[in-house]
């Protein structure tokens, strides 16, 4: 799937078929279901599960519970990007 093709799908009622479960919470978050977003995410133990993880912290406005989660991912928290630039960044890292 292409980003193009990930992104027209947001206009749909169901993800795309077939998406692992990291792209299945930014649909969701992307559709406006930050907390299926983040019920998908919380209880997957890895780097890219913990990235979003952070980056829907970091949405929801909780700067330090974001950044544990970023240490978690291995990551830097993302000064100078915008959410939608890394929600950007995330889809496409996992395409």
């Amino acid at each position: 799937m292409t980003f193009e093709a990930f992104d027209a799908s947001l206009s749909g009622v169901e993800p795309p078929a077939g998406l692992s479960a990291y792209l299945n919470a930014l649909w969701h978050d992307a559709t406006g279901d930050w907390g299926k977003a983040h019920q998908i995410v919380q209880d997957i133990e890895t780097a890219q599960a913990s990235a979003i993880h952070a980056y829907l912290h970091r949405k929801e406005g909780d700067e330090s519970n974001a950044r544990y989660w970023y240490g978690r991912a291995g990551r830097s928290f993302p000064t100078g990007k915008t959410l939608d630039e890394e929600w950007k960044l995330l889809v496409n890292e996992l395409l």
